[in-house]
C-alpha cells in the first residue's frame, strides 16, 4: 500500500510541476502579443499621459515576473482578477460558465463510454464479422470527421429538417435539468460521436490483445461460452487501458468542447474563451487557458491512478 501511495504522490507531483511550467507559457503567450494593452483599451486617440496612468493602474508598469507572481498566487486563491470588457470578477464569469460545459461533457460521457464498452467488447466478440467491419469504418468516419461538420450535419437532419432537438443551445441556471437536457442534447450527440470512436477501438484493441493468452485458452478449453470469457476473464484484465483511453477522452471532452460550443451557442467555457480573444480580455483568457490546463493534467492523473490501482504490475514495476 506504501508503494501505491508513493507512486500517486509522485504522480501528484509532476502534474503539478506541469501545471506551473503550463502557467508560465500561458501568462508569457499573452505578454508576447504584439501592441500595448493601454493603448488598445483606451483607443488610437489617448494621450501618452492618459495611457501612462493606465498603465500604472493595470500594473503594466511592474516587471513581468512580478505581475506573474501575482496572478498565479491569486489564481491559486480563485481570484483570476477583473475582466477588462466589462470590470466584473473573472471567477464569476467561470463559475457558471464552467459548470455548463461539466453539465455538457458529464452527458456525454454518460453516453459514450457504456456505448463505446459495449461496441468494443462485440466487435472483439465477433471479430472479423460484419458487425465488426460496420463498427470499424463507422469510427474511423466519426474519427475522421471534425467536430463542426459532425455538429452541422447534426444539425441540418435533427434541427432543420426534423425539429427533433433545437439548433441553438441556449441554457440557464433556471432550468430544470430535463429540460437543460434536451437542449444540450445535440452538442452531446456532437461529442459522443466524435469520442466513442477511440474509445470502442482501444476497447476492441484490449480485449483482443488478451484473447491470444494462456488464461484465456484454458478458459476456452473448460468449455466457458465465449461471451463469459471476454467478460469474465478479458475485460478485467484489460481495464487499465481502457481506464486510461475513458479518462483521456473525458479530459478531450471539457477541454476540446470549444468548437463545438461556438456551432451551437453554448455559454460554456469554450464560448466565453473566444468571446474574450475577440475583445482583447487577457484575464479570462489566461483564467480559461489556465482552466483548461488544470482539468486536463487532473484527469490525466485520474487515468494514471487508475492503471496503478487496476493493474498490480504497475504497482511493482521491477
Amino acid at each position: 500500500m506504501d508503494g501505491v501511495l508513493q507512486l500517486v504522490a509522485k504522480r501528484l507531483g509532476l502534474g503539478l510541476i506541469t501545471l506551473l511550467v503550463v502557467s508560465v507559457i500561458i501568462f508569457g503567450a499573452v505578454e508576447l502579443l504584439p501592441g500595448d494593452l493601454a493603448q488598445q483599451i483606451l483607443g488610437q486617440s489617448a494621450t501618452p499621459e492618459t495611457v501612462k496612468a493606465m498603465r500604472e493602474e493595470m500594473g503594466l508598469d511592474r516587471p513581468a515576473v512580478v505581475r506573474y507572481g501575482e496572478w498565479l498566487w491569486g489564481a491559486v486563491r480563485g481570484d483570476f482578477g477583473v475582466s477588462l470588457a466589462n470590470q466584473r470578477s473573472v471567477a464569476e464569469q467561470l463559475g457558471p460558465r464552467f459548470s455548463n460545459t461539466l453539465f455538457l461533457a458529464v452527458m456525454a460521457a454518460v453516453m459514450s463510454v457504456p456505448i463505446s464498452i459495449i461496441l468494443g467488447i462485440l466487435a472483439a466478440l465477433y471479430r472479423e464479422s460484419v458487425f465488426d467491419r460496420i463498427a470499424n469504418v463507422g469510427t474511423l468516419t466519426s474519427i475522421s470527421s471534425p467536430e463542426f461538420f459532425v455538429g452541422y450535419i447534426l444539425i441540418l437532419f435533427l434541427a432543420v429538417q426534423n425539429s427533433v432537438f433545437p439548433s441553438i443551445s441556449s441554457v440557464s441556471e433556471s432550468m430544470a435539468l430535463a429540460e437543460r437536457a434536451y437542449v444540450s442534447m445535440l452538442p452531446a450527440i456532437t461529442l459522443t460521436l466524435v469520442v466513442v470512436a477511440h474509445m470502442m477501438r482501444m476497447t476492441r484493441a484490449a480485449i483482443i490483445a488478451l484473447l491470444a493468452s494462456p488464461y484465456i485458452e484454458m478458459a476456452r478449453l473448460k468449455g466457458e461460452p465465449r461471451w463469459k470469457v471476454i467478460a469474465v476473464h478479458a475485460l478485467p484484465n484489460a481495464l487499465a487501458p481502457i481506464i486510461n483511453v475513458v479518462a483521456l477522452n473525458l479530459a478531450y471532452l471539457i477541454t476540446g468542447v470549444v468548437l463545438v460550443e461556438i456551432v451551437f451557442v453554448y455559454p460554456g467555457v469554450g464560448q466565453l474563451l473566444v468571446d474574450s480573444v475577440t475583445k482583447r480580455d487577457f484575464p479570462v483568457v489566461q483564467a480559461c487557458c489556465l482552466i483548461f490546463a488544470a482539468t486536463y493534467i487532473l484527469l490525466n492523473l485520474t487515468a494514471d491512478v487508475g492503471a496503478i490501482l487496476s493493474n498490480p504490475r504497475l504497482r511493482h514495476p521491477k
